[in-house]
Order: C-alpha cells, then sequence, then structure tokens
C-alpha cells in the first residue's frame, strides 16, 4: 500500500498542476432526498467548483449512476462541460468503475478533488479506497451532501479519519490562484466569484467599484 503526501507545508496545497477533479452522482435522485444541505445551495457550490477547474484547465471527470433511473446529470453542471458524456455507472463506489480510474490515472495527477451526493456512500467510498491507492485526496464538503446533516458529519469525520482533506469549493478556488498576481485566470476567477460566490460575490463587486473609483487603498 502506498502512502499519501503529507498534510503539512506548501506541497499540501492544491494547485492547478497537481489536480484531478471527479464529481459524482449529482443528479434528480440523490437531490431529492438530500437533506443535509440546501439542495439549491449544492447545485450552486457544485457548478462554481465545475467553473472553477474549467479555469484553470484542471482535468474534470464527471459520472452518474444509472441515470436511466436516477435521472441525467443536473443541467448547470453539464452545461459548464456540454461535450462531455458522463460514464453512467452500475457501482455504487465510483472507485470501483475501472473507467473512472482509468480517466484520472491518465491525467497522471495525484491531487483528486471529489465532491459527491451522498456523502456517507459515493463520497466515502472512493474517498476511502483512493486514499489506499496513494492519491493525496481533497473532499469537497460543500459541493456534496448527504440524506440526514448527521450522515453528511459522520462521513466527513470518517474520511479525515482515513486521511482525506476535507475542503469548501471556494478554498479550491483560492488554492488554485494562490496569487493575485496570476493575471491569466484572474478574470475567471473573478467570473466564477460573481456567478458562485453569494456574500463574496458582492465583496468583490464592491472591491472592483473602488478600483474602478480610484478610491482603493
Amino acid at each position: 500500500m502506498t502512502t499519501t503526501a503529507a498534510k503539512t507545508g506548501l506541497e499540501a496545497l492544491l494547485s492547478p498542476e497537481k489536480s484531478v477533479v471527479v464529481l459524482i452522482d449529482h443528479q434528480p435522485y440523490q437531490f431529492a432526498n438530500l437533506h443535509s444541505h440546501d439542495p439549491a445551495q449544492v447545485v450552486n457550490n457544485v457548478v462554481g467548483l465545475a467553473k472553477a477547474a474549467k479555469v484553470f484547465n484542471v482535468p474534470t471527470i464527471l459520472t452518474t449512476v444509472i441515470e436511466e433511473r436516477g435521472g441525467y446529470l443536473i443541467k448547470g453542471l453539464q452545461d459548464v462541460f456540454p461535450d462531455q458524456k458522463p460514464i453512467n455507472r452500475t457501482f455504487i463506489n465510483t472507485w470501483e468503475d475501472q473507467r473512472v480510474v482509468d480517466a484520472v490515472k491518465k491525467t497522471g495527477r495525484k491531487q483528486l478533488v471529489i465532491a459527491a451526493l451522498w456523502s456517507e456512500i459515493c463520497l466515502a467510498m472512493p474517498v476511502i479506497q483512493a486514499l489506499g491507492e496513494g492519491y493525496d485526496v481533497f473532499a469537497v464538503t460543500d459541493a456534496s451532501g448527504g440524506v440526514t446533516l448527521e450522515a453528511h458529519e459522520m462521513a466527513v469525520r470518517r474520511m479525515v479519519q482515513a486521511g482525506a482533506v476535507p475542503i469548501t469549493w471556494m478554498a479550491v478556488l483560492g488554492e488554485w490562484q494562490r496569487d493575485w498576481a496570476r493575471e491569466k485566470t484572474l478574470a475567471g476567477v473573478s467570473d466564477v466569484v460573481s456567478e458562485h460566490g453569494g456574500g463574496s460575490a458582492i465583496a468583490l463587486a464592491w472591491e472592483m467599484q473602488l478600483l474602478s473609483t480610484g478610491r482603493h487603498k
């Protein structure tokens, strides 16, 4: 068994060049029994995460489970990657589907960023298995959710105990950007925050107003 990377130091932070994103089962059936979070907020967050990945050219793998019964991937998420057909599985544990594993391995990246519905099943299972295979796994908790708050919280505790890093979608975005002087992605980051950042979007608009009027010091 291989070991994951250290959880401290600069190398423990996410970087776009080392990251790969897997988004699991954001489908109508799963949303229908999501009670740990406001479903609309999870939609906002996972779409924001997907858009951030696109801004930074981070490979993103979409996957569904029995979509003919559970429904297609939500439109907002599919619209971010309109030409990508999600990998439709029968395995509850995504990491047991070799197509998904092969897609991740093909990227050559070891920082695995995962969000899924539901946290206690479709997030926890692949996170725990991938950790055992040497991936440095980041579970995006606010782009995921469980059937109850307890189910979600216990899943997060279990994943942390196994070695995963819990993180929120805007923290992922911040670690990928890292430096406001990285102008290549700055406009894209601003757009994502403006569209999906809630209160942060309001603060950003204010900051941009101050900059445009020359009152920022």
